[in-house]
């Protein structure tokens, strides 16, 4: 029996599966022609054009915070992925496990099973992203013992406490990779006069950015529109910088923590003190969040083994040992 894992993202797509690994990460982007309304391409050829089309092609996000704007548009990228994942085997219909987010209501529950049943599933299986993420991070979620899980993904942030398998408390806030580069552009806007793209940011974050100010910067020159001349300018950036612009968005983050712990049962919040909190997702990419996040809460915070892939990988676990999961696995047809 052919079954694939997805971690259907704001920014990434991730397929996984089990005995094979990651097959696919692509991102969750999608064109399409306005003439005949008909999908042009999807992820890394998609994201390639974003910027770059002229009026006859749109690039669209299906996902927007993590959540399902456009069913149609999902529906075709999940049958590429399905399809993709599916190579030769593609007359079997494979059992599909997808993460959602812990907030996810029972409409876009069933939006996400009937997407994915008309994209060739033969069963689907609904996933909290946390728990995926937590499972991925290797840890024993089925212990009576209470574990702290943030992920900050492209589109939300979701942080849980989970224990016996289940999820006891949980928040999200709709701010995630994507946030932090728009931030950035804005601050380049405003300090510099100058205007660069949401690739360019992204670029910055990845390559110099950090979540607090460090006594020894890195430096980077980036081209970008001057708004005065509207000429191509250049100018070097520093890692503090980055710093200032993304650290609104941060302080939120690090306030759903707080916010999550103050609802936490007292026995669980002594659990978490001794283990820590475990950061998965691209945001725990971004140089000395774990630092920042210690500070701030007192708790000590450890990034997940390849945090990018967490719930990916949780996945591939779950649909192994679907049984053992049984109680987490929400829906099927």
């Amino acid at each position: 029996m052919k079954k694939i894992g997805i971690d259907l993202g704001t920014t990434n797509t991730v397929v996984f599966i089990p005995k094979k690994g990651i097959i696919i990460n692509e991102p969750s982007v999608v064109a399409i022609s306005i003439l005949d309304n008909k999908i042009m391409s999807v992820g890394n050829l998609a994201k390639e054009m974003i910027g770059r089309t002229p009026d006859s092609i749109i690039v669209s996000k299906p996902l927007i915070d993590g959540a399902i704007a456009d069913y149609r548009v999902t529906g075709a990228m999940l049958r590429y992925f399905i399809k993709r994942a599916g190579g030769f085997l593609s007359f079997v219909k494979p059992e599909v496990l997808i993460s959602v987010p812990a907030g996810i209501n029972s409409t876009e529950k069933r939006a996400v099973i009937e997407a994915a049943l008309n994209a060739g599933a033969k069963a689907v299986y609904l996933v909290k992203e946390p728990v995926l993420a937590a499972i991925g991070a290797k840890i024993s979620i089925n212990s009576p013992a209470g574990n702290m899980i943030l992920n900050i993904g492209g589109g939300t942030t979701e942080i849980a406490v989970i224990s016996l398998g289940g999820i006891v408390t949980w928040k999200s806030v709709r701010i995630g990779g994507n946030k932090l580069d728009q931030a950035i552009v804005e601050y380049i806007k405003k300090k510099h006069g100058l205007a660069i793209g949401e690739r360019t940011a992204e670029l910055l974050k990845i390559s110099i950015g950090s979540a607090m100010k460090v006594p020894e910067e890195e430096k980077i020159n980036i081209r970008g529109r001057d708004l005065a001349t509207g000429y191509p300018k250049t100018i070097e950036i520093t890692t503090n910088e980055i710093t200032e612009a993304i650290t609104e968005q941060l302080r939120e983050i690090v306030q759903i923590i707080k916010s999550v712990l103050e609802i936490t049962p007292p026995e669980l919040c002594s659990d978490i003190m001794d283990k820590g909190i475990h950061i998965s997702g691209g945001g725990a990419l971004l140089k000395n969040i774990d630092k920042l996040i210690t500070k701030v809460t007192g708790v000590p915070a450890t990034i997940a083994d390849d945090p990018l892939f967490c719930v990916a990988r949780g996945t591939g676990i779950v649909l192994e040992n679907l049984d053992i999961y049984k109680r987490n696995v929400l829906a099927k047809r």
